[in-house]
């Protein structure tokens, strides 16, 4: 029976389609208060905060322009696959990020799922950054699509911060295709409220005549720092809006929700929030990670997957111009217990074949047996430049690290290996071991640092 036939009801007629709510329509540039920035108001807004608009759904729309208008999904298609990106068609159905795929497929059967390519992400988020990067030395990553940026040195006569603000955008979606959503205001809490209120594809503007009377007609749960818990406490004393938070006393807050967190939330509530933007750190480490649509009991399986990710880690260091000297392996059996087991290595690399050797000793030594795997990762740390000096080891000529003996040859292996990957894709050349994969429910590249979620 096709879909035409399922649609139709036992009288013959056609049955109606429900209609789905329509996307979000671009939110354009806007000044808080309506009219220009007061004079006196200008000087005091210099922190953006750029978020790309439903990034990895974007990027893959942008890639495939035939996705263009219908709901996307991104994510792991599997029983524990979950929504990493949803377009804005996918949104108007009720898909959310974090939410399970099979959840969001009920809720818009017609949406497209494409597993993740974190590989493409990272390298338009480069891109992305470069912009950012450009316009100021103070940029400070919270994940790989969104920053805070502090322009007041970059601010001259006739070009104030929004206008700033306004080049950055045209400049991204020049360069990427993408549409990036800013905020702009005087602190870091304002802008980011300012980018979340004016997605998709908007440019807020909060000058501080207009942020307070603003701020406090949200609702609570707009401040950062309040989850469910926080605003089951508060709504036992009748507090709903950022307004009733602010008018409330200190004492009273810090009475129900300690005195740090009452303190920090009554700041906020007043809009008042000095902290810096801190250009982000180098990434610590760079790894891979999946988790299977079903665990893996097969100890030579588990075995080949390990080698995956061995192998995946080696390239994304080749990429990042970095090399690692200590390699961790990561376990999750089907209980979700978690085990981690390392080893450093006496020096540096990013040699394929040297993590995929020391990744296989780590999983050796744990015994898994047929114990049943969910999840395995391999990260390399201790990273340091590859065009950095290193001091070699005496005793060390053969097998480990960067001054093993067979590492030239490796190395020009691993180099000819990228060069074909980068020309034809990553399936183009593979170990034969590898070329049966396991339906994967999501895996997740972790070079970049973690978000910084408590801003």
């Amino acid at each position: 029976m096709d879909e035409a036939e399922r649609a139709r009801p036992r009288d013959g007629r056609p049955r109606p389609r429900p209609a789905r709510p329509a996307p979000q329509a671009p939110f354009g540039e806007r000044v808080l208060g309506g009219g220009p920035v007061p004079e006196g108001e200008l000087d005091a807004l210099r922190i953006l905060h750029a978020d790309m608009d439903a990034f990895y759904a974007s990027v893959e729309i942008n890639r495939n322009p035939s996705l263009a208008g219908r709901p996307v999904l991104v994510g792991g298609p599997g029983r524990r696959g979950v929504v990493t990106s949803a377009s804005y068609e996918a949104r108007a159905a009720g898909c959310r990020n974090a939410m399970p795929t099979g959840m969001a497929r009920r809720l818009c059967p017609e949406a497209v799922v494409i597993p993740p390519d974190f590989d493409l992400y990272r390298k338009v988020s480069a891109t992305v950054m470069g912009a950012f990067r450009d316009v100021t030395p103070l940029v400070e990553p919270l994940s790989l699509d969104e920053a805070f940026l502090d322009v007041g040195g970059a601010r001259r006569p006739g070009r104030s911060a929004v206008d700033i603000a306004r080049a950055l955008r045209a400049r991204v979606r020049d360069e990427t295709g993408l549409a990036v959503t800013v905020g702009v205001a005087a602190s870091k809490f304002l802008a980011k409220l300012g980018s979340s209120s004016g997605k998709p594809d908007g440019l807020f503007v909060l000058p501080p005549g207009q942020a307070v009377a603003w701020l406090h007609g949200l609702p609570v749960e707009r401040l950062w720092g309040v989850g469910d818990a926080t605003m089951k406490v508060l709504a036992r004393y009748g507090i709903s809006t950022v307004g009733q938070l602010a008018t409330t006393p200190r004492p009273t807050l810090e009475a129900a929700l300690g005195r740090a967190a009452g303190e920090r939330l009554l700041e906020l509530a007043w809009a008042r929030d000095d902290r810096p933007v801190v250009p982000g750190e180098a990434a610590k480490s760079i790894g891979s990670e999946e988790t299977f649509a079903e665990d893996i009991e097969d100890p030579e399986v588990l075995a080949r997957e390990v080698l995956r990710q061995a192998v995946r880690v080696g390239r994304r260091l080749r990429t990042a111009g970095q090399l690692g000297r200590t390699v961790t392996l990561k376990i999750r059996f089907g209980d979700w217990q978690t085990v981690t087991r390392s080893r450093t290595l006496p020096g540096p690399t990013d040699a394929d074949a040297e993590l995929a050797r020391v990744a296989a000793r780590l999983l050796a030594g744990l015994e898994v047996g047929r114990r049943p795997v969910r999840l395995v990762g391999v990260t390399a740390s201790q990273l340091i430049g590859a065009d950095e000096p290193v001091q070699l080891e005496l005793g060390v000529g053969t097998g480990d690290g960067r001054a093993g003996g067979d590492r030239a040859g490796w190395e020009a292996v691993d180099r000819v290996a990228d060069e074909l990957r980068d020309r034809f894709g990553d399936r183009a050349v593979r170990l034969a071991s590898l070329l049966d994969e396991p339906e994967s429910a999501f895996a997740e590249a972790r070079e970049e640092p973690r978000a910084r979620r408590d801003l």
